[in-house]
């Protein structure tokens, strides 16, 4: 058995006054064309809504008297959901990689980290540069504070340092952030 819905409840309710739910007894009313029919009755405004075929929306609440528009709200959203999705599409995502290097890396291995790093930074994305340190290893942090000095020289060109080395626990950290051109 469905139970009726009360009269004030509305599905997917997204905050935006319209229709019988403007309950103040004065708007200002804008047409669908954006011309100003001046203050008039809700219920008077709301039958001339009705009479375009379109509804009476409330744009501007804190007005006073509010602001109403005469228009076609589902074409409304749908425009307006469409304009969210083409901002969405432009926006570029930052994110952080991160690449592990030992005291121990050999040459050839830092060289193709370095590659990683350099591509990340070429992508725009930001970098986060570890030395692990395992044992007795801890002994000798400036190995690892070479490696990363190291690492900074070779990115100069297309990077700088956002958070310089910093001793976390048994790693050494730090951050690469892209130089826009």
């Amino acid at each position: 058995m469905a139970f009726p819905r009360r009269q004030d409840q509305h599905p997917k309710d997204d905050g935006v006054r319209r229709n019988e739910r403007i309950r103040i007894p004065q708007v200002r009313v804008v047409d669908d064309e954006g011309t100003q029919l001046g203050i008039m009755a809700t219920s008077e405004a709301l039958a001339l809504a009705m009479g375009k075929g379109f509804d009476l929306v409330e744009v501007s609440p804190n007005a006073d008297p509010p602001v109403c528009r005469i228009m076609d709200y589902g074409r409304f959203k749908y425009e307006q959901q469409k304009r969210q999705q083409e901002a969405k599409k432009k926006q570029t995502v930052i994110q952080i990689k991160e690449v592990k290097f030992r005291p121990k890396t050999d040459e050839h291995d830092y060289q193709t980290k370095l590659k990683h790093i350099r591509r990340f930074l070429e992508e725009g994305d930001r970098c986060k540069v570890a030395v692990f340190f395992r044992g007795r290893e801890i002994v000798h942090k400036d190995r690892g504070q070479i490696m990363l000095d190291r690492v900074v020289v070779d990115t100069a060109d297309i990077a700088k340092v956002e958070q310089p080395s910093l001793a976390e626990g048994r790693t050494l950290v730090m951050m690469l952030t892209p130089v826009r051109k």
